[in-house]
């Protein structure tokens, strides 16, 4: 079983930063792309960045510049450095994950719970 947990939400007010931790663990044979997504009240889920196991990275218009993903791949634990936050950043932020469990040959797609952002103006 592979589980992902999140960390490092909270309140903060506009212009402040945060930094999100995600950490992977059970049964992993191999970690490959990890992302985080958000999702505001209302609004549908959206990709917010993504990291490559070789750490090639991909941004969302909307927090180029402003967020930075990054990854320990020896602890199966993916980042995200949130600075200049903005009070539209608000939203519950989930870890993705596509892992090659052990016994498999074949990657899932796993989410973690979630963790809720809130940046006031």
């Amino acid at each position: 079983q592979v589980q992902l947990v999140e960390s490092g939400g909270g309140l903060v007010q506009a212009g402040g930063s945060l930094r999100l931790s995600c950490a992977a663990s059970g049964s992993i044979f191999r970690t490959i792309d990890m992302g985080w997504y958000r999702q505001a009240p209302g609004m549908q889920r959206e990709l917010v960045t993504s990291i490559t196991r070789d750490g090639s990275t991909n941004y969302a218009d909307s927090v180029k510049g402003r967020f930075t993903i990054s990854r320990d791949n020896a602890k199966n634990t993916v980042y995200l450095h949130m600075n200049s936050l903005e009070p539209e950043d608000t939203a519950v932020y989930y870890c993705n994950a596509h892992i090659i469990p052990r016994a498999s040959i074949t990657p899932s797609n796993y989410w973690g719970e979630g963790t809720l952002v809130t940046v006031s103006s």
